[in-house]
């Protein structure tokens, strides 16, 4: 069989019609054969999908046809089994939570840097490199010199900001995140808070990895993704992490290991802080993934959001 296709794809433009897209986009996914999670606010469009070679270049095909996403930014990885098993489209106040007013990275962004300039732009001794992505992500890998901000959600990094740096001492501040959006964000609002010189890395991460061999590479340790893969190396093959379906923490061989571990129930992360109805809710969940597995069919993995609610 040929690989899957996994695209992750955004771009920051205004959509004054973003409701109106919304079921035309979800039939185009479905048309195509395309899984996976598409988000539309006024401000743009983000998501990740998987789908056949086909299929998202129909999906793309679509999308391009559209003169404001003619340019969006899409980034392609493969894998063998196909990392989502629905086809969703959302509407969104914004497709990455910051939450802060009047951030419009349409209207003000910092500087991108191509992956084939980033070791030059990290390696600068006066530039500030900051990690925006959360603490769990972080954990699994990140460039040399970064500074991880230690947040769990992207809305704690402006208060992060606002707390550790000063626009008189931080000159050159330079961001990156998994696929770019979040950086292209965070990097309008440090220019809103009087920082100077703000880059970010154009395409994140993923696009870092495709493009810079592994030789010349400052990356260390492998790159979180939001599907089923959990990780990926730096050829973005899947890597060795597996994920927690029942915190969605990324989970090591190590981890595995541990007396806390219990598939679909508990890891050494969450252990202490789910209640226990919250797990009666996840061993029941887990026995109907158990069951649709021996029935060879499709079971959507990860986080049950109802038992979160319920924690």
């Amino acid at each position: 069989m040929p690989p899957i296709v996994v695209a992750a794809l955004y771009k920051f433009v205004t959509l004054n019609d973003f409701e109106a897209l919304r079921e035309p986009l979800r039939q185009t996914m479905l048309d195509n054969d395309v899984k996976g999670t598409l988000l539309l606010a006024k401000e743009g469009i983000n998501g990740t999908v998987a789908g056949s070679r086909e299929g998202i270049d129909g999906l793309l095909a679509w999308l391009t046809a559209d003169p404001r996403l003619a340019d969006i930014d899409h980034k392609e990885s493969y894998c063998d089994e196909t990392p989502f098993y629905r086809t969703k489209v959302k509407l969104k106040k914004e497709i990455v939570t910051l939450g802060v007013p009047d951030i419009d990275p349409n209207d003000t962004v910092g500087t991108y840097v191509e992956p084939k300039n980033w070791n030059d732009i990290i390696a600068d001794p006066e530039v500030l490199v900051i990690d925006t992505r959360n603490d769990y992500e972080v954990a699994i890998g990140s460039f040399e010199r970064a500074i991880d901000p230690k947040t769990t959600t992207f809305r704690e990094f402006p208060e992060y900001v606002r707390e550790h740096y000063d626009p008189e001492k931080h000159k050159k501040v330079a961001m990156f995140c998994t696929g770019g959006i979040r950086c292209e964000k965070a990097s309008s609002f440090m220019l809103k808070e009087g920082f100077e010189e703000v880059y970010h890395l154009k395409g994140g991460v993923l696009n870092y990895l495709e493009k810079v061999p592994q030789e010349q590479s400052l990356w260390k340790g492998e790159c979180f993704v939001f599907d089923n893969r959990v990780t990926v190396r730096h050829d973005l093959s899947k890597g060795e992490f597996e994920q927690c379906h029942a915190c969605r923490m990324p989970i090591s061989a190590e981890d595995m290991q541990s007396s806390a571990y219990e598939p679909g129930i508990s890891c050494p992360h969450c252990i202490d802080s789910l209640p226990e109805k919250t797990r009666a809710a996840a061993r029941e969940r887990q026995r109907q993934i158990d069951l649709a597995k021996q029935r060879g069919e499709p079971h959507p993995l990860g986080r049950d959001t109802r038992l979160m609610k319920k924690a």
